[in-house]
């Protein structure tokens, strides 16, 4: 009996134990679900940090979004800072709950994870020394052209490379790493997104950017998620309110035009 009556205590004290893991692990609302968000907080102004030293929480326009978004379903947002190229395996593996980072729904990312519908668009830019002049691929013959891991610029860069066949691609983890290149000399140019490249080159005189010319069709940003998530749906639903509300439009004033004056007038 009392071997009987030990067994049942245990097993009462595991089940207390199984409940009181249920919920928020950082002692706020226990009813509040957490949802994870990958990022690669290099890619001003979708997100970034605000020093240098890349300390604090990371914020911008994708940040604005998902917390928008998850405010609204009632979820608590944790946002996650990696490396772009481990985004989509971290999706994949359910190491997190969805994504933004800039990031281009692509056929061959539609593959590997869900979409959202775009929220925005954007275009390549090549940014290179002040003066260097490179308004096109053909531009680029005989030069080292870096680019972000596993972005759309790098697509887009190996294919013109192969078609033109004497450009080097040179791959680095972040923007920032492809910005220091290119003033160090160490590389001739980088292919980056037009609203990125204006940020970094507010803050670096002796860089410029240009449109490409042959660039690929507008193709945007949207969110992403592990195949057949049912946060694919719900998020979408909001996504479409923010349309309809002004709300998104409101976020693309804030970080695409006023964070641009305001950096202007730092200067």
């Amino acid at each position: 009996m009392k071997r009987r009556a030990l067994i049942l205590a245990f097993s009462l004290i595991a089940s207390l134990g199984t409940i009181a893991g249920c919920g928020n692990s950082e002692g706020g609302d226990s009813d509040t679900q957490k949802v994870v968000m990958a990022t690669s907080a290099d890619y001003p102004p979708y997100e970034f940090y605000e020093t240098a030293k890349g300390e604090g929480k990371p914020v911008g326009f994708d940040i604005d979004i998902a917390t928008y978004i998850t405010d609204e379903l009632g979820y608590e947002l944790e946002v996650k800072d990696m490396d772009f190229n481990g985004i989509i395996p971290a999706l994949q593996s359910k190491r997190v709950d969805f994504a933004m980072s800039g990031m281009t729904p692509t056929e061959e990312r539609k593959q590997s994870v869900d979409f959202s519908s775009i929220y925005y668009d954007a275009k390549n830019t090549i940014v290179a020394a002040t003066g260097s002049d490179y308004k096109s691929y053909q531009d680029l013959t005989g030069k080292k052209v870096g680019v972000q891991l596993g972005t759309t610029q790098q697509e887009e860069a190996k294919t013109k490379a192969e078609e033109i066949g004497d450009i080097t691609i040179e791959p680095r983890n972040k923007v920032s790493d492809l910005i220091q290149e290119v003033k160090a000399g160490r590389i001739d140019a980088a292919i980056i997104e037009d609203t990125v490249a204006k940020g970094y080159i507010n803050t670096n005189p002796d860089l410029a950017f240009t449109p490409i010319e042959e660039s690929g069709e507008l193709s945007g940003s949207a969110i992403a998620f592990p195949k057949d998530s049912e946060l694919t749906e719900k998020f979408e639903n909001v996504l479409q309110e923010m349309k309809e509300n002004g709300e998104l439009e409101k976020l693309v004033k804030k970080w695409f035009e006023d964070y641009y004056e305001e950096q202007d007038s730092a200067e």
